[in-house]
């Protein structure tokens, strides 16, 4: 029991040597040479300090496993002779991008969409990710296409009109103005889609 003490303790004084003799692989600092410190012994016995053996002589290979993410090193004053771990960390990355801010006001135009009846230019403001406000800002004119053109920017432009209420291109047709309709939400999609 005693001798099985003493080989396993001296083993790991030898792992242990050669692990922080050897470092990792590309590290820059020096390595130190830890003393092997006595094993406990038995109450009455006498403490004999340990010969750290050879790879010959303990029959173990002479460098770790490959893969390990901890060093392990003694502990001192360990009554059981035991090797603790202490884990290996590395640096925080640092990045020189500042981060996209969410919570700026801003304008998004889209572009001009042309249908028989004329232009039609959305443009919408933008809080953070959430549509406050939407502005026709073309529309077509003359005739019947200026009352079709007052029914689509009274449904959906505004601070509370569908644009605002589903925060998306997604709007009912207005009736009798299907074409300015789908120009509005082509519009605004493009917008929309620049904003994201």
């Amino acid at each position: 029991m005693r001798r099985a003490l003493l080989a396993i303790t001296g083993l790991a004084a030898s792992t242990t040597a050669l692990v922080v003799l050897k470092g990792p692989p590309g590290a820059t600092q020096t390595a130190q040479a830890v003393p092997a410190g006595p094993a406990s012994a038995l109450p009455g016995e006498p403490v004999t300090p340990d010969a750290a053996p050879g790879p010959a002589a303990s029959g173990a290979p002479a460098s770790p496993r490959p893969g390990r993410s901890a060093t392990p090193t003694r502990t001192p004053g360990a009554r059981d002779g035991g090797t603790s771990t202490r884990p290996t960390t590395a640096a925080p990355r640092r990045t020189t991008a500042a981060p996209r801010t969410t919570s700026a006001t801003r304008t998004v135009t889209g572009p001009v969409v042309t249908n028989e009846y004329g232009n039609v230019q959305v443009q919408i403001t933008v809080s953070g990710t959430r549509i406050t406000k939407a502005v026709a800002l073309e529309l077509p004119d003359g005739g019947q296409s200026t009352q079709r053109s007052d029914r689509v920017d009274a449904a959906y432009s505004g601070t509370s009109g569908q644009v605002v209420q589903r925060q998306s291109a997604d709007l009912d047709t207005v009736s009798g103005a299907t074409a300015t309709s789908a120009a509005y939400q082509r519009s605004l999609q493009a917008a929309i889609d620049q904003a994201r």
